[in-house]
């Protein structure tokens, strides 16, 4: 999420006077438009700093695109214009003389008040003081509607990641305004699914890096961010190794940056967790919702797929449906176009294709009235593997069947349990001095491409267990959620379980018109992978120990897929117990992981059962027929 410090902020500002320096185009932004500052006020009193660029054009009246941000809404000045924007989707919303808003939330940058992380909903505002995002949102499309001049009454919305959360939000105020929203990659669960958490499993390198500098304080409005920590060195595999445990990472921290320490103090799934889960507020949601994400978005992969599905279920004649193409974390802002991500390629320009056919036809079609119908299909969503966009009335589609893939003697997967077993077992020692790394080569940050990088590395492992099927006869589609059934038994009281899944390309495989020196034949794509850590297996409120030696049910679910193996290829199943330092080290040892000491860490004998009667691991997956 920190990479989106400045994405849609318009980082590169241009001053009116020297305009003649700039490219026509991002000249064009000043000849077209006006911009001014206000500070908008709350129900409780605080003003929120707020930027409007308008159309010169008042031969018409013009809807209102609207985002929150947490990152800034710079340039400031009233004579400092954007010189990016064309650089983006957005340059689709000044060609269509929207009115554009951005708006600093409360507490960040050059708007009043205190910042809180996520900030709860508030269901039941009975005080001026109970204000929420929500209330912030609906206060400030009210000053907008009556305050912004030519406007045509209508209200959009649109954020991605952290302005996802803030789209979310806005959704859920219900303004009678706002008409269409589309949260983007939004910030859902923090424990559960997205950025710093998967499944109770800490996600330190993205914590980490980005609290340091975004969970600074701010005693009062600037236009300055703050850094993060300088990681020493271009080896951040070898940094967080040698740091130790996470307590070490709070000392680094220090103790102003509150959310971290806030997070410190509560280890499970309790109730100030469960209050910042987003889906709590999808209620009676009356503005249409197109959410939008990413099939390898390294930082917010579950949130889209979740928070569509959430309020499906719990505002059912809401108008809500979503996207989810082949990117990383908001890529499909034509930061990129969307044909390829690190060695793998998609076959068209994706991100293009999306903006150009689903976002501004939908804002189109409920701001402008655009359409003699909606131009956007319930799900529309990208097929990896075959490089296809599909369309379905429901997400997951109707015509899916759950098979089940058995792990098997042999490092084998197969579809028939086997009865008669030689080998019972296959095991590994998880050694958290030596972790397994998320990514072959060295580097200094997490990149955008783990989440489809060849996997060949950690099969060489032999911390790592992998289990392939025979060649597709046929190819195969799966559609949805993957669930995970482990019987497996541990020589400690914890460990994590890490399951990707991953698409083996035959020996012969080149893409037409290869453009990459990488060496593609036998390719071990990573489709998904997603940790479950150990002791949250029962319940995320009331983690529970290991017996040591005991066989053990550990049953997860890895986010949903979309994803053609097509003939020839293999299936392939990887099981590991640490993904370093993607993710923070389990002891391994029945503890409060946040406040255990160096120490405490202490080797794991695993053992994933396959017996073919009683104790039979297994993945289960959504085909569509």
């Amino acid at each position: 999420m920190k990479k989106l410090y400045c994405l849609f902020l318009f980082i590169v500002s241009v001053n009116y006077s020297s305009i003649a320096q700039y490219q026509k185009d991002s000249a064009w932004i000043v000849e077209n438009y006006t911009k001014q500052e206000v500070m908008v006020e709350m129900r409780d009193g605080i003003k929120l700093f707020t930027a409007i660029y308008a159309p010169k054009d008042q031969s018409e009246k013009h809807p209102i695109m609207f985002m929150r941000t947490p990152y800034s809404c710079n340039p400031y000045g009233e004579t400092n214009f954007p010189a990016r924007w064309n650089k983006t989707g957005w340059k689709r919303y000044f060609k269509e003389n929207y009115i554009v808003v951005m708006q600093d939330v409360r507490g960040r940058y050059m708007s009043e008040g205190v910042f809180e992380d996520v900030r709860p909903f508030i269901k039941n505002k009975k005080k001026k003081t109970d204000i929420d995002e929500a209330s912030d949102t609906y206060d400030s499309i009210d000053w907008l509607i009556k305050n912004t001049k030519q406007n045509n009454g209508n209200v959009g919305m649109m954020g991605i990641s952290y302005p996802g959360f803030y789209a979310s939000m806005g959704a859920v105020s219900n303004h009678p305004n706002l008409k269409a929203v589309s949260p983007q990659a939004p910030v859902t669960d923090w424990f559960i699914g997205d950025d710093f958490h998967h499944n109770g499993a800490f996600f330190l390198m993205d914590g980490f890096s980005f609290y340091s500098g975004f969970g600074k304080p701010r005693p009062k409005p600037t236009t300055q961010g703050e850094p993060g920590y300088p990681v020493p060195g271009d080896d951040a595999y070898d940094f967080y190794l040698k740091t130790g445990a996470l307590k070490n990472f709070t000392k680094l921290m220090g103790k102003d940056i509150v959310f971290w320490n806030d997070m410190m103090k509560h280890p499970n799934y309790d109730a100030w967790w469960k209050s910042r889960d987003a889906r709590k507020s999808f209620y009676d949601v009356r503005p249409a919702v197109l959410f939008v994400g990413g099939l390898f978005d390294a930082e917010d992969c579950w949130g889209a797929w979740n928070s569509y599905k959430a309020l499906e279920k719990q505002s059912p004649s809401t108008n809500n449906k979503i996207v989810m193409g082949p990117w990383f974390h908001g890529s499909w802002d034509e930061r990129v176009d969307g044909s390829q991500l690190g060695n793998v390629q998609f076959g068209s320009a994706t991100s293009t294709w999306y903006q150009d056919n689903v976002q501004l036809p939908f804002f189109n079609y409920h701001l402008k009235g655009i359409g003699e119908k909606d131009p956007v299909e319930e799900a529309t969503i990208f097929f990896t593997g075959e490089n296809q966009w599909k369309t379905f009335s429901e997400w997951p589609p109707k015509k899916i069947k759950s098979q089940n893939y058995f792990l098997s003697e042999d490092n084998k997967i197969t579809t028939v349990v086997t009865q008669k077993v030689k080998q019972k077992f296959s095991s590994y020692s998880s050694d958290p001095a030596h972790p397994v790394p998320h990514r072959e080569d060295v580097g200094d940050d997490r990149t955008i491409e783990y989440m489809c990088d060849d996997q060949r590395f950690a099969s060489r492992r032999p911390d790592v267990l992998t289990f392939r099927s025979a060649p597709m006869e046929n190819s195969l589609t799966l559609a949805g959620p993957i669930e995970v059934d482990l019987d497996v038994s541990i020589s400690t009281t914890d460990a994590d379980f890490i399951v990707k899944l991953i698409d083996q390309f035959p020996l012969d495989f080149s893409y037409h018109n290869d453009n990459t020196n990488y060496p593609m034949k036998g390719y071990e794509l990573m489709v998904r992978g997603e940790v479950m850590r150990g002791k949250f297996r029962n319940s995320f409120e009331k983690p529970e120990a290991f017996k040591p030696g005991q066989n053990t049910k550990v049953k997860f679910t890895l986010p949903d897929v979309s994803h053609t193996f097509q003939k020839g290829h293999r299936l392939v199943i990887q099981i590991q117990s640490t993904w370093f330092p993607l993710v923070d080290r389990n002891p391994q040892q029945f503890t409060d992981i946040y406040h255990c000491k160096d120490e405490d860490f202490i080797k794991s004998e695993i053992k994933i059962h396959h017996d073919g009667q009683n104790h039979q691991s297994k993945v289960i997956l959504p085909v569509l027929e």
